[in-house]
């Protein structure tokens, strides 16, 4: 998993409520295998229409998704993170997300921020007018700075944070420890 500590780039923006994860990798690609390739099955169908707005420039080169309501809803496939990262998103925008797509993000070295509706109602607005804007995250000071220079603090986890920042996932997290493990395992008795 790649670090992420500050991303400055331009964004894809879907302002669309209840965009889901069938949506974002339909579910008769959910078998293809894992090999850092998922990303060209990303928004398939809504792909074949010429004007979705990652066919072309600058939406074929955003790393961030700016997303309306309720972003990544529905079924729980874990696809649909590997998908966005494969095509090289790191981070997505919106005031809602799915449960299950929020923590399978933080999981796998995506960062999903919850925005207030009218910031990103802003946000989607600058973008609307200029789809080429940056936008900059900085995870470890947890802002996000919109393209007009309004910077917004946002919460995270620390757990998450912290694997989000070094570039691990829970198991890398888990045999990062194994000294303090052995060393436990060596002063706990045998019972």
């Amino acid at each position: 998993m790649d670090r992420f500590t500050v991303l400055e780039a331009p964004a894809l923006a879907l302002p669309a409520a209840n965009i889901d994860t069938d949506q974002i990798i339909p579910g008769r690609f959910l078998q293809k295998p894992r090999d850092g390739s998922l990303g060209r099955y990303l928004f398939h169908d809504l792909r074949q229409r010429p004007d979705f707005p990652l066919n072309r420039p600058p939406g074929r080169d955003a790393r961030i998704v700016v997303a309306g309501p309720n972003f990544a809803c529905g079924s729980s496939r874990e696809n649909a993170v590997w998908a966005l990262y494969d095509h090289g998103f790191r981070a997505a925008l919106a005031p809602s997300f799915g449960d299950i797509f929020f923590g399978n993000a933080l999981k796998n070295g995506f960062l999903p921020i919850a925005m207030p509706p009218a910031l990103n109602a802003r946000l989607l607005g600058q973008l609307a007018g200029r789809p080429e804007l940056a936008i900059r995250i900085d995870l470890p000071a947890q802002t996000v700075t919109l393209p007009d220079g309004v910077i917004h603090g946002f919460a995270i986890d620390s757990f998450a944070k912290d694997c989000l920042i070094n570039g691990l996932d829970e198991l890398d997290y888990t045999l990062s420890r194994m000294p303090e493990i052995a060393a436990f395992e060596r002063q706990r008795p045998a019972s």
